[in-house]
C-alpha cells in the first residue's frame, strides 16, 4: 500500500504539479518551459547491456523551472521491447544533482508493486560534474521481480568529456551483471555532431563504441536526436 502510495504521487507530480508551475509562470517567460523530443537508435545499449532487438524509438518529454525537471522517457522497438519512465531530479548550481527515477514496464500491470511481480524500480540517483569530469552513484531502492531489480542494486561511473569525444567508465552489480556481483560493466566513447537543418531546427547525429567486460561484448550505436 505504501508503495502504491508513493507510485502514485510519483506520477502525479511529474504529470499535474508542473502544469500548475507553468501557469503561474506564464506572464514571467515568453518560452514554454516543457519541451519534447525523441531519439532514434540502432540498438538501446544501457549501462553496458543491450535491451531490446533491433533499432529503437526513444521519445521524451520535460518540464524544467530552474534547477528542477520532471519528466517522462521511453524506449520501444519493434520486436516488442516497451520501457516508460518517469523522473525527478534537481541541478544545484555548484554542479551537484539529485533524482529519483521510476522503470517501468507497460508489459505488467502500473499497479503491481509487489516484490514478486513488481513491475516498477525505483532507483536514487547522485551526481557531480565539474569543468568536464562526472561522476554518478545509483541506488536501487526496492525488489521487482518483472522489473529486474533485487533491491540494493548499484551502478557507478565516470566520464569526461573532451572537445571532440568523450570518455566513459560505469561498475554495477544486482540488474547490471549477469551473476548480480560488482563489476565492471560499461566502458565506452562516445562523439556527436549537430547538424543544422533549418534555422529552428537542427539533428544531433551520435555515436558510441561500448565494451562490456564483465559479458565480453562490444557495441557500436549510433543514433539521432530531434
Amino acid at each position: 500500500m505504501k508503495m502504491k502510495t508513493f507510485l502514485t504521487a510519483m506520477m502525479a507530480i511529474t504529470v499535474l504539479y508542473p502544469g500548475n508551475l507553468a501557469a503561474q509562470e506564464e506572464e514571467q517567460e515568453e518560452s514554454s518551459p516543457f519541451s519534447a523530443g525523441a531519439d532514434f537508435y540502432s540498438s538501446f545499449i544501457w549501462r553496458g547491456s543491450k535491451f531490446g532487438t533491433g533499432p529503437a524509438f526513444q521519445p521524451g518529454i520535460t518540464y524544467t523551472a530552474g534547477g528542477f525537471t520532471a519528466g517522462a522517457w521511453g524506449s520501444f522497438d519493434a520486436a516488442g521491447y516497451a520501457e516508460t519512465d518517469l523522473y525527478l531530479t534537481y541541478d544545484f548550481d555548484f554542479g551537484l544533482s539529485l533524482g529519483i527515477t521510476d522503470y517501468y514496464f507497460p508489459d505488467y500491470s502500473f499497479f503491481d508493486v509487489k516484490d514478486s511481480i513488481g513491475s516498477h524500480a525505483f532507483e536514487a540517483m547522485a551526481g557531480y560534474s565539474i569543468i568536464g569530469f562526472s561522476l554518478s552513484a545509483n541506488y536501487v531502492l526496492n525488489r521487482a521481480d518483472s522489473a529486474g531489480s533485487v533491491g540494493g542494486d548499484m551502478y557507478f561511473e565516470a566520464g569526461y568529456d573532451f572537445r571532440n569525444v568523450s570518455l566513459f567508465v560505469g561498475a554495477g552489480n544486482g540488474w547490471h551483471t549477469t551473476d548480480g556481483e560488482f563489476m565492471v560493466c560499461n566502458i565506452g566513447l562516445g562523439t556527436s555532431r549537430t547538424i543544422q537543418i533549418t534555422d529552428r531546427f537542427s539533428v544531433t547525429a551520435t555515436g558510441k563504441i561500448i565494451f562490456n567486460p564483465e559479458q565480453e561484448k562490444l557495441f557500436a550505436v549510433v543514433g539521432f536526436t530531434l
